[in-house]
């Protein structure tokens, strides 16, 4: 495995534990290189990447590495055909997830995540996760969106870099915790921005 690739996943899964977005063992990464696909190993600890725990294989015709490779490869896959995404963030931002459960879109309140994001969409995971089923509906709905919440599972942002894939994971996550916060102050908010009245409230 090329060494900067790996360095690449190591501090992408590193930032992603340390920021509380995955378990131990939870959410996993991949990027597209041509007709193959980097992707974590299955069981792999995000913080604590090692080179064995990544694995390549093709993006259209499974090889010995689909054994070794994560649980939600089929998904990713479906992404990378439906797509124009070079790299995958499957992470479980906690306050997004709680939202989840309420709603059929995230629109954020604060500045940032208004205009990075603009709204993010909630599907509901009708069908078992990994199913063909639900990687299409899934594909289907990143072709329009940087990223996409499962209800009550996680969410899964695009890019052309890990980076970018992490920003809008990130993004989504402080939103969600920004929108908490003001609803434990429980106040009145004060306008801030033109066009306000276009925005959503909570």
């Amino acid at each position: 495995m090329d060494e900067r690739i790996y360095e690449m996943f190591r501090e992408i899964g590193r930032d992603l534990y340390v920021a509380d977005m995955v378990s131990s063992h939870g959410g996993n990464m991949s990027i597209r290189l041509g007709d193959r696909v980097v992707i974590k190993r299955r069981g792999a600890m995000l913080g604590r990447l090692k080179p064995h725990d990544l694995i390549e294989t093709r993006l259209e015709k499974n090889d010995s590495g689909v054994a070794l490779a994560s649980t939600e490869l089929l998904i990713h896959r479906t992404i990378y055909q439906m797509t124009p995404a070079l790299a995958i963030v499957h992470c479980h931002p906690r306050s997004a997830i709680a939202f989840s459960l309420s709603r059929d879109e995230i629109v954020p309140i604060d500045n940032e995540a208004s205009y990075l994001l603009k709204k993010v969409p909630v599907i509901w995971e009708e069908f078992a996760s990994g199913s063909p089923e639900m990687a299409k509906h899934l594909a289907t709905t990143l072709a329009q969106y940087k990223i996409v919440m499962l209800r009550g599972h996680g969410s899964f942002a695009i890019g052309q870099t890990l980076d970018e894939a992490f920003h809008w994971s990130s993004t989504l996550e402080e939103s969600c915790q920004i929108a908490v916060a003001a609803k434990i102050i429980n106040e009145p908010f004060m306008e801030y921005r033109g066009m306000s009245e276009g925005y959503t409230k909570w």
